[in-house]
């Protein structure tokens, strides 16, 4: 997580712009969210924020993520494994996720040429761009093998003879 200041969170700032009540629980979870620098799910911001105020129920984080997400301040996102993450609204800023299917890690990652062929491809088709989401799912590839297979010399094998 990043590190925590005195002043209002992000997500605060933007559930006080949206008119909503800031309790202090709010503000806890409103905390943990803007500094989470992964995707949480529900019971990892439970856990998270629990660590700051002991009297936050996991039904008090669920009730904020449902309001969070019903305002556009969050997005729920499926990543796989059968849990939902979230992470704060961009707010027009477009960046796309690469998953390792393996562990479940979460690469973000801009790319503008992709997005301007979305642009494109919406126009063509009489629309104005809006939003996209891109979810890559992958493996991470054996950097280790292919590294000794392009280091063993070319020719003879090992125990082979002329």
């Amino acid at each position: 997580m990043k590190s925590q200041s005195a002043e209002e969170s992000r997500i605060a700032q933007l559930c006080v712009e949206h008119g909503l009540k800031m309790t202090g629980q709010r503000r806890v979870i409103a905390r943990v969210l803007s500094d989470a620098d992964d995707h949480p799910d529900v019971e990892e911001l439970y856990r998270r924020a629990a660590m700051l105020d002991s009297r936050i129920s996991v039904a008090t984080v669920y009730r904020t993520v449902r309001l969070l997400e019903e305002k556009g301040i969050l997005e729920r996102r499926d990543f796989g494994g059968g849990r939902a993450r979230y992470e704060a609204t961009e707010g027009g800023k477009h960046h796309y996720h690469l998953i390792d299917v393996d562990n479940g890690k979460v690469i973000e990652f801009e790319d503008p040429e992709h997005e301007e062929l979305m642009r494109r491809v919406a126009e063509r088709l009489g629309f104005d761009f809006v939003s996209m989401r891109l979810e890559l799912f992958g493996k991470k590839r054996a950097v280790a093998q292919k590294e000794t297979k392009a280091a063993a010399p070319k020719g003879r094998r090992k125990g082979e003879t002329a």
